[in-house]
């Protein structure tokens, strides 16, 4: 566990008698890209500002890379690079004398502004001048400006938040391929449940500051079941039917019902008995639940954003 990138240990901050972060308990995969979900004011930010040193826990440790951080921070900072809220750019500078400029302040080397400009696809556009950049490349050479030195770690704070959907693909991109091509662990937050989905490996949710679920996604979406989704002609006397032989159905007041069942057997038992009983069936599906469906299951809360 020690040799994580992120180990928390009852991680607590307070803001007079605000709990912000209560009890966090987090382990973060080496080379996972770890989605910290949660609504907005739930403790996300909080919680990254003390995985960065940037604030004190009342209560808990963080460890990076096995170190607790109060001890070696600035040692075990070096290998974290951060992008929290909007990164800070010169307009009138182009992208590439943007990093010469945090270049010289972390006594980085000439070849890892070309690494980073290479990582983040702006290496074509280096010579442009930021402010004609895009919203997407813009928050791309954020994560230039944060992966310049080289880290192992990376912290980012709702890195699509303000961005348009090409932004958004942009981002989603990029953050797929730092674990897998240049080994590089990455932690965000965000309230963009459906985003997150399309990028993550593992999945924390946080709520009123306290971990309701940590662990891959897979074991996420086994957290709730799978559904058979009917549209039928006579949705009463359906929902009646299947509620006596034991279902639990719901329905959105028209003709679509959903019941929790598990997989194409079941399909076809609902299938046959409404058939049987005289209801057409028009269309029947098996869906997955999403990662919203899931977060509003474990919070029992309407949906954050």
């Amino acid at each position: 566990m020690d040799s994580l990138p992120i180990v928390t240990t009852g991680l607590t901050r307070r803001f007079g008698r605000i709990t912000a972060v209560d009890s966090v308990d987090l382990q973060v995969p080496a080379r996972s890209v770890y989605g910290f979900l949660g609504p907005n004011g739930a403790g996300k930010t909080t919680t990254i500002r003390l995985l960065l040193g940037l604030l004190r826990p009342d209560a808990g440790q963080v460890r990076l890379f096995g170190e607790p951080l109060r001890r070696g921070r600035c040692a075990l900072l070096r290998r974290v690079g951060a992008l929290v809220e909007a990164p800070s750019l010169y307009p009138n500078l182009t992208g590439r004398e943007n990093l010469e400029v945090t270049r010289r302040l972390v006594n980085a080397t000439p070849a890892q502004v070309d690494r980073a400009l290479h990582t983040v696809h702006l290496a074509d556009a280096a010579h442009r001048r930021v402010a004609g950049y895009s919203s997407g490349m813009r928050q791309r050479l954020g994560l230039a400006l944060a992966l310049l030195a080289d880290p192992d770690l990376i912290v980012l704070d709702e890195p699509t938040n303000g961005l348009d959907p090409a932004g958004m693909q942009e981002i989603r991109a990029l953050l797929r391929e730092l674990p897998e091509e240049y080994g590089v662990t990455a932690f965000l937050s965000s309230h963009l449940l459906a985003e997150v989905e399309q990028v993550a490996t593992h999945i924390g949710i946080i709520q009123d500051g306290r971990l309701r679920f940590q662990g891959t996604l897979e074991a996420l979406h086994a957290q709730v079941q799978e559904q058979v989704v009917l549209d039928v002609d006579r949705p009463d006397q359906a929902r009646r039917l299947l509620h006596q032989a034991g279902w639990h159905v719901t329905g959105n007041g028209g003709h679509r019902l959903a019941v929790v069942a598990n997989g194409r057997s079941d399909a076809a038992m609902l299938n046959a008995r409404l058939v049987g009983e005289g209801v057409n069936v028009y269309h029947l599906a098996i869906e997955r639940p999403t990662l919203e469906d899931i977060f509003l299951t474990l919070t029992n809360q309407a949906l954050p954003g």
